[in-house]
């Protein structure tokens, strides 16, 4: 079984998010995922990313190899101690914002990957659990 390789970085300034949407890239680039699940990766990373910046102001992404039976797959937590979701049915409906933006974020985001889970506290953050398994 091969090891485990994982990166964890700080967002705490926009630029980072460009640091962990490459070193996502980098990472699925190296599991053998080919260029549409890079950038596939790559876009989940951004928006989860984006998300700690806009409403947490900070947090982490952490971004691992797993494997499951003969499966391996790239896992992306995204956790900040923000204000919370008050509603997380609705922040996971299409073309729900807070922000003004287009509402792509975390329903994008759950049909890019295959596992998706998420959990939220008001006032205490948020964790949003993320999986891309390689055909």
């Amino acid at each position: 079984m091969a090891a485990s390789n994982s990166e964890t970085i700080p967002i705490e300034k926009e630029t980072d998010i460009v640091t962990a949407r490459q070193v996502g890239r980098n990472m699925s680039r190296q599991l053998g995922f080919g260029t549409i699940m890079q950038s596939r990766i790559a876009t989940s990373i951004s928006e989860l990313a984006r998300n700690i910046y806009l409403y947490a102001g900070t947090g982490t992404i952490t971004i691992e190899t797993v494997e499951n039976d003969e499966k391996t797959g790239l896992k992306i937590t995204a956790l900040d101690e923000g204000p919370g979701i008050a509603d997380l049915r609705k922040a996971l409906e299409d073309g729900f914002t807070t922000s003004g933006a287009l509402g792509a974020g975390l329903p994008g985001v759950r049909r890019m990957m295959d596992d998706f889970q998420m959990e939220s506290t008001l006032g205490k953050g948020t964790r949003v659990v993320v999986i891309k398994w390689r055909e």
